[in-house]
């Protein structure tokens, strides 16, 4: 969806004409699929604008946030032309181009990857009065898993899978979007809930600085789901973050993945190239835009890209000699 800022003026006369050629040049509009606005993908998302629309002289290119249901809405509004970039993670990234999960038959391949983004981690939060301390103890529990076709969803489905748990059997299964479930677990209406996402987070400190007692469980054991699944990695949750929590003083282990920026074959090259150098040249900047993006490294930023590299990114990684 790349409109162009028509010039303001049509000139009637050569010398005009000649004054107004700057303003002849066009301009790309971008928009950036991000996630909900209490997340890590919003300010993320806003972080890359912020980077790119500092260079408008030089690239005329001016990019736009929009709040949005996440990774599996961004590709599919990508998919379709609705959004030029989004943030994904890339779990689902993965499934989308090989036409697996939500995308079962139906492969998005023009789906492109630009560069990976900070670490995700599969988060569980439990009330401590429910007496969740391992996966095992959510039998007979309320646990939410997040809506459906969602890629929280699909990460707490695997963990389960490989645990030999069954959802909506063992526990009841819950489907509510993952941002109201802080609120339902403080009400006493779910007993934990599952949510893949970026640290610090709003959602968590939300749930853990409850009148209702909460701790953040640890999701270990997971050796087959990561030799199948090749986007997963163990990961830690630094609690220091989360001082309310029970667990506060203990630091968790999970599983993770890594977020992604991603856009289609079709996003001219030249945009995607200017993103890519900006974001990259501009690195120590853009990490403190977020806490979340502190850990990152360029060549982190090279991890996690199951989709193949549109040609405007590796571009700039040859030039940079980050890719041969």
């Amino acid at each position: 969806m790349f409109k162009k800022l028509i010039p303001f003026a049509v000139v009637a006369t050569m010398a005009f004409a000649g004054s107004t050629s700057a303003l002849a040049a066009k301009q790309t509009f971008v928009t950036i699929g991000t996630g909900g606005i209490t997340g890590v993908y919003y300010p993320t998302g806003g972080a890359i604008a912020k980077v790119i629309n500092e260079q408008q002289k030089t690239y005329r290119i001016k990019a736009s946030v929009e709040s949005t249901g996440g990774s599996k809405f961004n590709i599919n509004a990508i998919a379709v032309g609705d959004l030029d970039f989004g943030i994904a993670q890339a779990d689902t990234q993965y499934l989308a181009f090989n036409g697996k999960g939500p995308w079962e038959g139906k492969p998005v391949k023009k789906l492109r990857a630009v560069f990976a983004l900070a670490p995700e981690a599969v988060t569980f939060v439990a009330a401590e009065d429910a007496n969740i301390k391992t996966l095992a103890d959510v039998k007979g529990k309320i646990i939410n898993l997040g809506d459906p076709g969602s890629g929280n969803r699909i990460n707490a489905l695997d963990i389960f899978k490989f645990a030999g748990i069954v959802p909506g059997k063992d526990f009841r299964d819950e489907k509510i979007k993952p941002a109201d479930a802080p609120r339902m677990l403080q009400d006493g209406r779910i007993d934990g809930f599952f949510y893949t996402l970026g640290h610090p987070n709003g959602n968590i400190k939300e749930a853990t600085a409850g009148r209702r007692k909460c701790r953040v469980v640890a999701i270990e054991g997971m050796d087959k789901l990561l030799a199948d699944a090749p986007y997963y990695s163990m990961t830690t949750i630094d609690m220091s973050q989360y001082p309310d929590a029970v667990n506060a003083k203990e630091n968790v282990k999970t599983i993770g993945m890594l977020a992604t920026l991603v856009t289609s074959a079709d996003t001219p090259e030249d945009v995607v190239y200017a993103i890519t150098k900006e974001v990259m040249t501009n690195l120590d900047t853009f990490k403190k835009l977020h806490p979340a993006l502190a850990s990152i490294t360029k060549e982190s930023m090279l991890e996690g890209l199951t989709a193949p590299i549109h040609p405007g990114a590796m571009k700039y990684y040859r030039e940079a000699g980050l890719l041969k």
